[in-house]
């Protein structure tokens, strides 16, 4: 099991130094990745301070040496896949090869895509989600892309450089739980990160008959023996015989990742550095 920890771009967490030392302190302590929610509109609560991920991102690579780190999730649907292929190729690099690239649909569709007057229609959403990973994958390669989708096109171009990573950095899906669809799709790359979350208060809810039935669904899809990832978020103790009293059942589910998240709520940056210092539920 790795563990790792998954803050907002949002409210208290919008200063890319403090951030960048949040990862250093996990790195520090012991925590095996650092990751950050990618939104342009946060659609709860009023009006939000909101930061940049990829220049958070930034700053986590500079800041470690050694955690994995990256989006969860970026809406990949509304960012061009040329830049989002730049983008991520210079942070692997940057890196020395720890980044993970993970992707859903967003969050939410009214907010990621209607605001600028995109589809908000989940289909559609969908279908150029998977172009873009298609294309993002192409161009990950450096080889000659030339591809014509529904909503996508990349005519006859090549990058270079190519990511640290060979053949390319891992990709996570993210789905929300009990959604189906995104498992089929999660079970063509690297990973899922199923949000399992209580429909009454919104709190964490990832039990691990949850996590198993997630594993066993993605098993059913999956035509590759190849490493795959079931990254689940929750929130666990600073004691640490507690915290692995919540983490181990949904290890033994099937789940290889486990992540700390926060939310963007007052008091949450301190709360965050606590939890962090006081070091992962091994």
């Amino acid at each position: 099991m790795h563990y790792g920890v998954c803050v907002p771009n949002i409210g208290e967490f919008v200063d890319a130094r403090q951030v960048g030392d949040l990862a250093r302190r996990a790195e520090a302590a012991g925590w095996d990745g650092f990751f950050v929610w990618d939104h342009v509109v946060f659609p709860h609560g009023g009006t939000h301070d909101v930061a940049d991920p990829w220049v958070l991102l930034t700053l986590v690579a500079l800041a470690t040496e050694r955690i994995r780190f990256g989006p969860l999730v970026t809406a990949a649907a509304r960012r061009h896949p040329g830049t989002l292929a730049r983008q991520t190729t210079s942070l692997d690099r940057l890196s020395g090869g720890r980044l993970v690239f993970g992707a859903g649909l967003g969050f939410t569709l009214e907010a990621e895509f209607g605001t600028w007057g995109g589809p908000v229609e989940p289909r559609a959403v969908a279908e150029r989600l998977d172009e873009s990973l298609t294309v993002l994958a192409g161009l990950w390669t450096g080889e000659r892309v030339d591809f014509h989708g529904t909503h996508v096109t990349a005519a006859d171009v090549t990058f270079q450089p190519t990511p640290a990573q060979r053949p390319r950095p891992p990709v996570w899906i993210g789905c929300n739980w009990p959604a189906r669809r995104p498992l089929r799709r999660a079970a063509r790359w690297d990973g899922v990160a199923p949000m399992m979350v209580n429909p009454r208060d919104g709190s964490w809810n990832p039990t691990p008959a949850a996590v198993a039935e997630v594993v066993s669904a993605v098993r059913e899809q999956r035509d590759s023996t190849g490493p795959f990832d079931v990254v689940i978020s929750g929130r666990t103790p600073r004691q640490r015989a507690a915290a692995r009293a919540v983490v181990e059942p949904i290890q033994e589910a099937g789940a290889t990742w486990w992540l700390e998240g926060f939310r963007p709520e007052p008091g949450s940056h301190d709360v965050a550095l606590r939890r962090i210092e006081a070091g992962p539920p091994r």
